[in-house]
C-alpha cells in the first residue's frame, strides 16, 4: 500500500467530510438521518476550526482516502473511505499516531458499530469502561478503549 500521511490540508476539508459521511453511512446503521446531519455539521466544524489535530492518508494520486483526528493521545475520530475498508489504512493511521504521540492511545467507539469495535480489538485495544450516552448526550453507548504500543507490536 503506497499511502502517505500528511497534516490536515484545508483544500481537502470537503473531501474529508465526504469520507466521514460515506463511512458513517456504511458503518453506523443505528443512526437516523437527523443524527447523521447533526454529526456531519459537528465534524465539519471540528475540522474547519482545527479543534483536533488531523492527519490525512493520501493515495498515490495525493487524494485523501482516510483521516484521523487527535486530541493529544486520544483518537477523536478515525474514518476511512468505505472503498478502502480492510486494506490496512486504519492500521496505518494508528501506527502513525504511535510515532507522533507515543506509546499510549485511547479511543471511544460506538458500541453498536461492531466493525469498528472489532478493528480496535484486533489492533490490541482493550476496554476500560463504558458510557450509556455519547459525547452529545445521545443514547448511543460508547466503549472506552486503550492500548499500549507494546500490545500493538505483539499483534503486528
Amino acid at each position: 500500500m503506497d499511502m502517505l500521511v500528511v497534516a490536515y490540508r484545508e483544500q481537502d476539508h470537503d473531501k474529508l467530510v465526504e469520507i466521514w459521511e460515506s463511512a458513517v453511512r456504511a458503518t453506523h446503521t443505528f443512526l437516523e438521518e437527523h443524527h447523521i446531519q447533526f454529526y456531519k455539521k459537528v465534524v465539519s466544524d471540528v475540522l474547519q476550526h482545527r479543534q483536533v489535530e488531523v492527519w490525512e492518508a493520501l493515495n498515490t494520486e495525493q487524494q485523501p482516502v482516510g483521516f484521523i483526528g487527535l486530541d493529544d493521545n486520544f483518537i477523536e475520530m478515525l474514518f476511512v473511505d468505505p472503498s478502502q475498508h480492510g486494506q490496512g489504512l486504519g492500521r496505518l493511521l494508528i501506527d502513525y499516531t504511535f510515532k507522533i504521540k507515543g506509546r499510549h492511545l485511547k479511543v471511544d467507539v460506538n458500541e453498536q458499530n461492531t466493525g469498528a469495535a472489532r478493528f480496535y480489538e484486533k489492533m490490541g485495544f482493550v476496554q476500560t469502561g463504558r458510557s450509556e450516552l455519547d459525547g452529545s448526550g445521545n443514547p448511543f453507548p460508547l466503549l472506552h478503549l486503550e492500548i499500549q504500543q507494546e500490545q500493538a507490536e505483539r499483534l503486528s
